[in-house]
C-alpha cells in the first residue's frame, strides 16, 4: 500500500491478498497454469510461500522458462518433503539430532518400535500441513500410529514412508536462515507454539502463536546455534551439491546436550513470518533479489529493536476438519502497531468469511514483548467469528526451562 506503483498478484489468494492486488484463480501446485500466467504477463518477480508448489518443483519449472522466482528448487526443497530424506540427510553428517531410521513398510516400523524407549516420536514422511508428527507414549500408541499413517492413510500419500525417532526433552526454536548457497544471514530467534491448548496441552497444529526475538536467545547461545547447526547445515548441502537458494527454516530443541535439529522447512514458517517481518528494516524485495541473483554477501541486512507477538486464530475443528463460511467481524477496525494477517478467508458478497483451519493471524510489535503481547490480545479482542480459538499464553513462557 505505501508503493502504489507496485502491482501484486497471489495465486490463489484469500481475501486479504484481494485487498492487496488481484487474486488470480490458478491454485498453488498446478505448475503449468502459473507457468502459462508467468510466461504471458512476465512479473518482475514471483515469492513462494508455501511448501506444496516448493516440494512439486515450481522454482525449477521457471528457471527452465527463463522467469525470476524466489525460493529454492526442488532438491533443496525435498528437506522439507521427505522426513526420511532429511533423517538420512542428517545422520550421514553426523549432526546434532535424535537417533531414529525411516521405514517404508509398517511391519518393519513396529519391529523397530517394539525395541525403543518411550516416549517415541512418528512423522509421516511427506506433507501433512504441520501436523504429521504424533508423540507415543508407549507401545500400543507406537503400533496404532503407525498402522494409522502407513496403512489407513490418514495423511494420505505423506505416509507411503514415515520416520521413527527417539523423543527429545526440552524447548522447541525456530532458527530462519537467508542463504544464497554462498552468504547467509540469521534474522531473530522466534518461539513457536505448536500445540491447540494453553499449557502446551492437546494436539499439534501448523502453529497458534509465536514471538521473537526469543529473550533466552542470548549473544551466546546464538553463537552456538551458528556454529553447530547453521554452518555444518549449510556446509553440508554444498557437499551434497544442493543450492540453496531461499529461506530455510531449522526446527531446533535445546536439550541438555545443546542444539538438536527436530526438522527442516523451506520457506518461512507459519506463524513465525508474521512476527519476523515487523522486525526487518531492509525492505523484502530487495533481500529476495540479492539472494536469487547471489549476492545476498553484498546485502547490508538492517533489523530494527523491536519485539513481536502474533496470535492464531484458529476454526472450530481444527486442527481436525474446520468449520468454514462464518462471517468474520473487526477487521476494519485498527489499532496502532498491529496487523491481522489473513490466513484461512475469501469473500462472500461484502462479507470476509472463514475457509480454512488457521483463520488469521493477529501481530502486534512494540519496544518490548510484554507491550507487544498486551497489544495482539487487544487487537484479537475485537475480532468475532462463530467458533474462534485461540491460545490466552501465547509469549507467556520466556525462559529455556
Amino acid at each position: 500500500r505505501d508503493h502504489p506503483q507496485v502491482q501484486l498478484f497471489t495465486a490463489p489468494g484469500n481475501a486479504g491478498t484481494g485487498a492487496l492486488g488481484t487474486n488470480l484463480p490458478i491454485e498453488g501446485t498446478d505448475l503449468d497454469g502459473l507457468v502459462r500466467w508467468a510466461s504471458a504477463e512476465k512479473p518482475d518477480l514471483t515469492i513462494v510461500g508455501p511448501e506444496a508448489p516448493l516440494c512439486a518443483g515450481v522454482v525449477d519449472r521457471f528457471a527452465e522458462a527463463g522467469l525470476p522466482i524466489f525460493g529454492p528448487n526442488g532438491a533443496a526443497a525435498r528437506l522439507e518433503g521427505s522426513k526420511v530424506f532429511t533423517k538420512d540427510f542428517l545422520l550421514k553428517y553426523n549432526m546434532p539430532t535424535a537417533a531414529g531410521r525411516g521405514f517404508t513398510d509398517a511391519a518393519t516400523a513396529v519391529a523397530y518400535s517394539q525395541t525403543c524407549s518411550y516416549p517415541l516420536v512418528l512423522k509421516a514422511d511427506g506433507l501433512a500441513a504441520g501436523k504429521g508428527v504424533i508423540i507415543a507414549q508407549n507401545q500400543a500408541e507406537a503400533t496404532e500410529t503407525i498402522h494409522r499413517i502407513m496403512d489407513e492413510r490418514i495423511f494420505g500419500d505423506a505416509g507411503n514412508a514415515m520416520v521413527i525417532e527417539d523423543f527429545l526433552p526440552g524447548r522447541e526454536m525456530s532458527v530462519h536462515v537467508l542463504t544464497d548457497g554462498l552468504a547467509h544471514f540469521i534474522l531473530p530467534i522466534a518461539q513457536d507454539h505448536k500445540k491447540l491448548g494453553d499449557g502446551d496441552s492437546g494436539p499439534n497444529t501448523g502453529g497458534m502463536g509465536a514471538y521473537a526475538p526469543a529473550p533466552f536467545a542470548t549473544d551466546a547461545l546464538q553463537k552456538q546455534i551458528a556454529r553447530e547447526v547453521v554452518e555444518p547445515v549449510l556446509a553440508s548441502l554444498h557437499k551434497e551439491g544442493i543450492d540453496f537458494r531461499g529461506i530455510l527454516y531449522i526446527g531446533l530443541i535445546w536439550t541438555a546436550a545443546g542444539p538438536q535439529i527436530l526438522e527442516f522447512n523451506v520457506r518461512g514458517g507459519d506463524p513465525e513470518t508474521q512476527i519476523l517481518l515487523p522486525l526487518l528494516e531492509t525492505p523484502l524485495v530487495d533481500i529476495f533479489h540479492a539472494v536469487r541473483e547471489q549476492r545476498l554477501g553484498q546485502l547490508a541486512i538492517r533489523l530494527n529493536a523491536l519485539h513481536a507477538v502474533t496470535i492464531v486464530l484458529a476454526a472450530a475443528g481444527y486442527p481436525g476438519t474446520p468449520e468454514t463460511g462464518a462471517p468474520i467481524e473487526g477487521l476494519e477496525l485498527e489499532l496502532p502497531d498491529t496487523f491481522v494477517f489473513q490466513g484461512g478467508t475469501k469473500q462472500r458478497g461484502k462479507d470476509v468469511v472463514t475457509s480454512g483451519g488457521r483463520v488469521l493471524s493477529v501481530t502486534a510489535w512494540a519496544g518490548d514483548l510484554a507491550t507487544a503481547r498486551d497489544l495482539a490480545y487487544q487487537r484479537v479482542a475485537k475480532i468475532h467469528f462463530a467458533g474462534s480459538q485461540y491460545r490466552r499464553d501465547i509469549a507467556a513462557r520466556l525462559t529455556l526451562e
